[in-house]
């Protein structure tokens, strides 16, 4: 009898081929980690196998992955040879046991950086520096590797805060639906700064904004996958602002401000932090620090609306980001200081989260994102 292959039996069988994916973490070293971790999800029952250093960096706090091929991109920064203190962007590839190469890495161009992006394409990366005031956008080679900057934009301004709103503080960087503009929530300016983005050139100009309440603080930006809606959590007052997206002009029209907390629940003593809509763009969550939980929200298909559901704990303090598995069955929080990486099971029907599997221990996770295997 001849043998069958994988695929055919996969037809023939009452089971399916457990799918696997890699779990990348990003990491705060300056305690024990020492870099970009990779965990493995078995997206059957939802476990985690033990984390292994998949690259040896300082301070990945924040990554991003191409769109097409198995590179991942991070932030990075430590002490250079000479002592001096160094802040980079750095691009690696994966290998077959899931462990990463570097290839390059770019001078940041600023202070802090803090997040990173690449465009649908995969030719351009961007990076939003927190303490430089500025952004900054970089050509990605056929190779993966990283090009000197072609454009870095500097903000401008203040907001009402006294302790943190002094100076701009670009906190996010994130190209729009159609590619043509780059969307950077600012902390310090209460500001969605809107630039336009050459995808040809790799360069980003500026072009318009979008406010937030005073002394909101704008952090992360999520789109809805039709593009008609954008979401961005402020991280000071725990509130979440609901977008209407013009398409051609790239403007934000705000039709709706809530909070990310339960009625009753003060907002002293949290801030938010990652903000994600669902693959199917029925739900949207937004992660509590102090409160240490992570919101569900209903997204109306008719308007973009939300709706508050519930919060639900992550399990450790401090979920600084968390992220989706492509597909959606699954969201994994980093608990920065609780030194664990949490798996969620999502009810398809209601968005809602149950524990899956068991935590496993990194230390001072900061960000997490995914590649299948």
């Amino acid at each position: 009898m001849k043998r069958l292959s994988l695929a055919l039996l996969a037809t023939l069988m009452p089971f399916t081929i457990a799918a696997e994916t890699w779990v990348y973490v990003g990491t705060d070293t300056g305690g024990d980690s020492k870099g970009i971790y990779v965990a493995t999800l078995d997206e059957t029952s939802g476990a985690l196998s033990p984390p292994r250093l998949a690259a040896a960096i300082g301070n990945p706090g924040f990554l991003a992955m191409h769109p097409s091929k198995p590179l991942v991109y991070s932030v990075a920064a430590g002490k250079a040879p000479d002592g001096s203190w160094k802040e980079e962007v750095a691009a690696f590839a994966v290998q077959p046991d899931g462990s990463l190469v570097l290839l390059n890495t770019q001078p940041s161009g600023g202070n802090g950086p803090c997040h990173i992006s690449v465009d649908a394409s995969g030719r351009v990366l961007l990076l939003a520096n927190y303490n430089g005031s500025n952004v900054v956008s970089y050509p990605i080679g056929d190779d993966g590797k990283l090009g000197p900057a072609a454009s870095a934009v500097r903000h401008e301004g203040a907001s009402v805060n006294p302790q943190r709103q002094t100076r701009p503080h670009p906190h996010g960087i994130y190209p729009g639906p159609t590619q043509t503009f780059a969307y950077v929530p600012d902390l310090g300016l209460d500001k969605v700064m809107i630039h336009r983005l050459d995808v040809d050139s790799g360069r980003l100009t500026p072009h318009t904004h979008a406010t937030t309440e005073p002394g909101g603080g704008p952090r992360h930006l999520a789109f809805h996958p039709s593009g008609r809606y954008a979401y961005v959590n402020l991280e000071l007052t725990s509130r979440v602002t609901a977008y209407r997206v013009d398409a051609a002009s790239g403007a934000l029209d705000s039709f709706q401000v809530l909070s990310s907390l339960p009625a009753g629940v003060r907002s002293e003593g949290n801030s938010t932090a990652e903000i994600l809509v669902h693959p199917s763009g029925r739900f949207l969550y937004v992660s509590n620090r102090g409160h240490d939980s992570i919101a569900v929200f209903t997204i109306s298909p008719q308007d973009g609306s939300l709706r508050f559901v519930e919060t639900t704990p992550t399990g450790g303090r401090t979920p600084r980001s968390f992220g989706i598995v492509p597909g959606g069955r699954f969201l994994v929080a980093a608990n920065q200081n609780g030194h664990t990486v949490t798996v969620f099971r999502i009810d398809p029907e209601r968005g809602t989260l149950s524990p899956a599997g068991r935590d496993v221990t990194v230390d001072r996770p900061h960000h997490v994102r995914f590649l299948r295997r």
